[in-house]
């Protein structure tokens, strides 16, 4: 798996990440959400000394699965290749942002692999820096996403029409399986 990893474009291109400002690192590797699922590792996030936590109103954050257009590789681990926060795709919805990855080849995030980029590069949670994860959804408008309350990092949901000036869309290029 590490010699398909960087043997990728995308990651023999790219250069060593900004750990002050990780914006976009070459992979993260992701556990299947089958092994983790999203409520095991939420907490394990943190900023400073506040653990991550999911919202009462997203208590059901395990229910949420890809959406029918990403292909999850389906090993027990996985790498996500030139993963972006999405900073570009502030004030997009996540409709918006989805329409404009397509062309790119990118695809948005699963919650499962936005807490694992979290958990790779804790600073690329920021005050006015977070994102959703578009690419899990339920059968209903919620789109997952992490920011900031109270001091810690919040899973929770936001409606899939809505724009916010503090939240992209975080994306991938590329899924390769262990």
């Amino acid at each position: 798996m590490l010699n398909q990893i960087l043997q990728h474009p995308a990651v023999a291109a790219s250069s060593v990440p900004d750990l002050d400002d990780p914006l976009k690192v070459p992979f993260v590797l992701v556990p299947h959400p089958r092994i983790h699922p999203p409520s095991s590792t939420v907490p394990l996030l943190a900023l400073g000394r506040h653990s991550g936590f999911v919202s009462a109103d997203t208590a059901d954050i395990d229910d949420f699965a890809p959406i029918a257009t990403l292909q999850q590789p389906g090993t027990d681990v996985y790498a996500v290749v030139d993963v972006d926060r999405g900073d570009d795709t502030r004030n997009f919805t996540p409709d918006e942002a989805t329409s404009r990855f397509a062309p790119e080849g990118r695809s948005p995030l699963t919650i499962s692999e936005g807490v694992a980029y979290l958990l790779h590069f804790p600073r690329a949670l920021r005050k006015n820096h977070c994102f959703q994860t578009a690419g899990s959804r339920r059968d209903d408008r919620r789109v997952p996403g992490i920011w900031i309350s109270n001091r810690a990092p919040k899973v929770g949901f936001c409606w899939a029409g809505n724009r916010h000036t503090w939240l992209g869309i975080a994306s991938g290029l590329d899924r390769i399986p262990s």
